[in-house]
């Protein structure tokens, strides 16, 4: 920063203008700070933001006069000169013009100068500006992100870039841009802005552009000598020489703006006193506690919000409250990222059966609770519980020790005694829980003979339902909402190898530990549940999905499943017998033995001995030789196609066949996954340890390993599936009529689809040409692009473009769902599933293309997928609920995307074949039915 300081001390603070581009400020302001909210549930974003940046310029810029600068509504000078202008760009997102007029009321409050004008940007206020200053022997620091001001620098112009630090001279721009200022209207002509949707000369980039202008030194030369540019990029300038002149007049700064006798006297523009009275009623409204607790004590009075001896950011909070009605008078609610603050609580350790009996009373007092366990093992059927703690306030709390050991462990009560003494509340169905993934907690109890009931929250859900995107753990959520931290378990426990057991822990550190997660799960809660409340479609993600979700996958993780583990032993006997003829077979193709898992050695022997081609390279240089490569490759060597069979083989074996049945829980004897519930951004499920949704289904090895899961004597197992659901959920989504049409009659959507694009009659579509329309179908449900589709279906991207558009003049309103998907997608920041969950797509706006496009065909396809985990979720609920009430024995064991397992007693199949698609038909009612299918089987394989 040392450029700001040498450029300031030309001259004194009453001759230094600071002028803020506020537009600038805004947008970055808005999209670089986290969602935050006012008590009262109002962004407050981007008004933190702008505040801190003038906050910052005063201390870093000093002067006397300083102006901020906003655009004005309404179209400018420009947009007549040329009506596309900034014709691309999405209008202001809702969220930000809300905080508008409480930002231009705190920036006055702050005691800058505000300024706009009608029908000009605001960069033309300050190239206009600027110039007067230096007319007058004055400097000016531009504060901006705007790369086009970088025009007006000079050696009495600076422009400045708060958010990164950068301070850009004429050295300074000339070295960013390869050109000096006085041509950066000729470099931003060549290339074009694409923000404000000025072309500029096609395949013409800074690159190209610079060497122009070094060459001929100016756009007015470079148009004299055109003609002697050569190659295709020649041709694309000469093809644009008419355009030119605009684009320049475009991009240029206006510096002669005819301005008010008030505007144009650089003495106006004085910083005044702060107007303490405004920004006091700013803070207490935006819930910016640390600056008003700063203005008041400034001011010798205390602040209005209480804060603890502890030093935390809130002290206490009426965390019994869970309607959106809190949110108002929430002291918790903290939106001010202010900086991090360690988390403190009084904690009071349980040792005595009088201290059991108080808290016990205090308990069943409260209407609601936070719990946590702290165990012995991850593993949710091998852990043991070494401790309990429970929460009524943000504040406080009460730890049990149970299982301490050691030479520092106190008096510890009997866990025998305190878990009968507990199992009533535990058990209490209205008894109001609240926790962190208390599907675990729930297991835990549950090994120790005790039933969990009374969920009424669970802080790791309601994180995933307001940002599905973000890390859940409940450390992360409280930086993110409270802005404190907490003590970590390897702060507590150590690290790797010398990790020690928490039941070694000192108690008194234990406790701390323990007591300061279950407040947190309050205090987090009380800033989450309300913003879920102010949204419909979260409150019923969260409540109707995604709370009793958690309570059918307990159950269902419980029931576990059952292996055939003989058949996979006998399975992995035989894959070891491939695997070691390919690779014999390998060694004899290769005329030499190698490693066939070395990277290094399949490259000399593919690319040096072999002189295969090098399809691509790695980060370093290296022929690659990943699953890609190989399939390329094996389509005209049949060494890569050995490869790839022994490395698809060799991963079911390590994976499946010889890692089963290690994993078969010795007290039910069955397999029990783990599915996540808060891992996948669209809503979907993941299964680990073991995955059971990974298992290869289009290989015969594959569906050999899914016919080791079997159902007992005595029972089947029968799956259900969604039929073409993402299809489904397309045509309601888009009401296409073409689509909405097909499944209203029940036709064949795929022979549909390829009698239009081939121009057939419906009965003479081949098998090749529906594969195809398939393909096409689903194709672009992700997002494909004609590139994609012509690599998949193996035709010239022409003819796949042919196909693309066939398909969109059959189906025109897809195509509109889509434009309009995307562009909500833009102004948001986020897609809608049909019930509400927000799916958000960060790189939506990126500057990078290939991040861009990547984030514009997940938001075509979110909407879809998140819709379909939605309904799975519903249809698991609805399942389990029938079950329950017309107390059946039959279990639901597994869920796989969009298919349901479950193990049905033989007397039940008939009740179940017919009762299972109705459940899952009836789940939602959309603008096409929804139709399941059910199969029985003596195994997974035969039932699918």
């Amino acid at each position: 920063m040392s450029l700001l300081s040498d450029f300031l001390a030309q001259t004194d603070t009453e001759h230094t203008l600071l002028l803020v581009d506020g537009s600038s400020f805004l947008y970055r302001a808005y999209h670089g700070l986290p969602d935050l909210r006012s008590p009262s549930g109002a962004p407050t974003g981007a008004l933190y933001g702008i505040i801190n940046m003038l906050k910052r310029l005063r201390t870093m810029v000093p002067t006397a006069h300083a102006l901020c600068v906003f655009d004005a509504k309404g179209k400018t000078f420009r947009d007549e000169w040329y009506p596309e202008y900034k014709a691309n760009r999405p209008s202001m997102p809702d969220d930000l013009a809300l905080q508008i007029p409480v930002i231009e009321a705190a920036v006055r409050a702050l005691g800058w100068p505000v300024l706009s004008m009608e029908g000009v940007e605001a960069d033309d206020v300050i190239g206009t500006l600027s110039v007067q200053a230096a007319g007058q022997g004055w400097v000016t620091v531009m504060a901006t992100g705007d790369k086009d001001l970088t025009q007006l620098v000079n050696e009495r112009v600076l422009w400045f870039n708060t958010m990164s630090d950068e301070v850009l001279d004429a050295n300074g721009v000339t070295a960013k841009f390869g050109v000096p200022p006085q041509r950066i209207v000729d470099y931003l002509t060549l290339v074009g802005d694409t923000v404000d949707n000025v072309p500029g000369v096609e395949k013409v980039g800074p690159k190209t552009a610079v060497k122009w202008l070094t060459e001929y030194d100016s756009l007015d030369n470079l148009i004299t000598h055109a003609d002697k540019v050569t190659g295709k990029v020649g041709e694309n300038l000469r093809s644009t020489l008419d355009w030119l002149p605009m684009a320049r007049r475009l991009v240029t700064v206006k510096c002669d703006l005819q301005l008010t006798s008030e505007a144009s006297d650089l003495g106006a523009f004085h910083i005044k006193n702060e107007d303490r009275t405004a920004l006091r009623q700013i803070y207490e409204q935006a819930g910016f506690k640390s600056w008003l607790k700063t203005l008041l004590a400034t001011e010798g009075e205390a602040p209005a919000l209480a804060f603890g001896e502890s030093g935390s950011l809130f002290d206490a909070v009426n965390t019994q409250a869970t309607t959106t009605s809190s949110a108002a008078s929430n002291p918790i609610q903290e939106t001010e990222p202010v900086a991090i603050t360690a988390f403190k609580v009084n904690y009071t350790i349980v040792n005595t059966h009088a201290a059991l009996s108080q808290m016990y009373t205090a308990l069943t007092r409260a209407s609601l609770v936070a719990f946590d366990s702290e165990t012995t093992s991850l593993s949710p059927f091998a852990a043991r519980i070494v401790g309990l703690s429970f929460a009524t306030d943000a504040q406080s709390g009460w730890y049990i020790p149970l299982m301490h050991e050691g030479m520092q462990t106190v008096e510890q009560l009997p866990i025998h005694i305190v878990l009968r003494t507990l199992k009533t509340w535990f058990e209490d169905e209205n008894a109001k829980k609240i926790g962190q993934n208390l599907k675990y907690d729930a297991h835990v109890l549950a090994n120790h003979g005790i039933a969990l009931r009374g969920i009424a929250h669970d802080t790791l859900l309601q994180s995933y339902v307001l940002d599905s995107h973000a890390k859940h753990a409940l450390d992360a959520i409280a930086e993110r909402y409270l802005r404190v931290s907490s003590v970590s378990y390897e702060d507590l426990c150590g690290k790797g190898a010398a990790q020690i057991p928490f039941a070694q822990v000192d108690i008194e550190r234990a406790a701390q530990y323990a007591v300061e997660d279950a407040a947190l799960c309050l205090g987090v809660h009380a800033v989450m549940y309300p913003r879920i409340c102010a949204d419909d479609g979260l409150k019923k993600v969260y409540e109707q999905i995604e709370l009793p979700t958690s309570d059918v996958l307990f159950t269902m993780e419980r029931a576990g499943v059952m292996l055939d583990v003989e058949a996979l032993r006998q399975q992995s006997h035989h894959l070891g017998q491939q695997l070691l003829s390919l690779e014999t077979q390998a060694h004899e193709l290769a005329g030499q033995p190698f490693n066939l898992n070395s990277p290094k050695q399949i490259g000399e022997i593919f690319f040096e001995k072999l002189g295969m081609p090098v399809v691509k390279k790695t980060a370093k240089g290296a022929p690659s030789t990943d699953e890609d490569v190989l399939q390329k490759l094996a389509e005209d060597y049949p060494l890569p196609k050995a490869m790839l069979e022994y490395r698809s083989l060799s991963k079911l074996k390590s994976t499946y066949t010889d890692k089963l049945p290690l994993m078969v829980e010795p007290s039910t004897g069955r397999v029990h996954t783990h599915y996540a519930q808060t891992v996948a951004v669209t809503g979907r499920l993941s299964s680990n340890e073991p995955n059971l949704q990974n298992i290869p289904v289009r290989t015969e090895q594959g569906r050999k390993v899914r016919t080791a899961f079997v159902a007992p004597a005595g029972s089947v197992m029968m799956s259900a599936d969604y039929s073409q659901i993402e299809l489904r959920i397309l045509a309601h989504l888009s009401q296409d009529p073409g689509l909405l049409s097909a499944f209203a009659n029940n036709e064949d959507v795929h022979q549909r689809t390829a009698a239009q694009i081939f121009g057939v009659a419906l009965g003479d579509v081949s098998f090749e040409q529906r594969r195809m329309a398939k393909m096409i179908n689903f194709g672009l449900i992700y997002g494909m692009s004609a590139f994609g589709l012509a690599g998949n279906l193996d035709i010239s991207r022409t003819a796949a473009q042919q196909y693309m558009d066939q398909y969109f003049m059959q189906y025109p309103t897809v195509l509109q769902f889509m434009e309009s998907t995307k562009q909500f997608a833009r102004e948001h920041g986020y897609v809608l599933t049909h019930f509400g969950r927000r799916l958000y797509l960060p790189d939506i706006n990126d500057r990078n293309q290939g991040k861009r496009q990547g984030a514009e065909r997940a938001a075509i396809n979110a909407p879809m997928q998140g819709t379909s985990a939605d309904l799975i979720k519903l249809a698991m609920i609805k399942v389990q609920q029938v079950l329950v009430e017309r107390q059946l024995q039959s279990k639901l064991i597994m869920q796989v995307h969009d298919e349901l397992v479950l193990e049905v007693p033989d007397n039940e199949v008939t009740v179940l074949t017919q009762l299972i698609p109705e459940c899952m038909a009836g789940v939602a009612q959309l603008d096409v039915p929804l139709v399941a299918e059910v199969g029985v089987g003596l195994n997974w394989e035969l039932a699918h």
